[in-house]
């Protein structure tokens, strides 16, 4: 059995949907750990500030079913794909990594690019899985995030 990591953010009706992202998660895959959940501003466009976790769990699924799986969890909650990236989102899920597998294929890039990019994903992620090494850097989440700009993208806790 499969370890994944997934990070999770809304900015629309945050609250409510990223309680029942969760419930849906924990429905489909089983027990989840949960990060501490972050209150970002938007990236990329000017919108509302995201709340943001990141949610580890095993799975009997492979990487690109995973993937199908958050899609319909999205899809169930009001996404709405096309246009910008950078966008206003009901939910947004996204497979950050799959064990230690590094895959580049049809469309799906494991370890997800944007865990070395925004504090909102590497820090919930170095919470969950400090000691674990990222398979390209070759360097556990926490010192990633030791060495991250953290200044540069704010994040507030959030009680939840």
């Amino acid at each position: 059995m499969a370890y994944v990591y997934v990070s999770a953010g809304s900015n629309m009706d945050r609250r409510k949907n990223i309680r029942s992202a969760i419930k849906a998660l924990e429905n489909q895959f089983g027990p989840l750990d949960l990060s501490q959940v972050y209150e970002t501003e938007s990236v990329g466009f000017s919108g509302h500030d995201f709340f943001n976790l990141v949610i580890g769990f095993h799975t009997k699924l492979n990487a690109h079913l995973v993937v199908e799986k958050l899609h319909e969890i999205e899809d169930s909650h009001g996404r709405k794909r096309g246009g910008s990236k950078f966008n206003d989102r009901t939910m947004d899920l996204d497979l950050l990594t799959y064990d230690n597998e590094i895959l580049d294929q049809k469309g799906l890039v494991l370890p997800r690019d944007e865990i070395l990019k925004y504090a909102f994903v590497l820090g919930p992620l170095a919470e969950l899985a400090g000691e674990k090494l990222h398979p390209v850097e070759k360097k556990t989440y926490q010192q990633l995030w030791d060495a991250f700009d953290v200044a540069s993208q704010p994040m507030k806790p959030v009680r939840f």
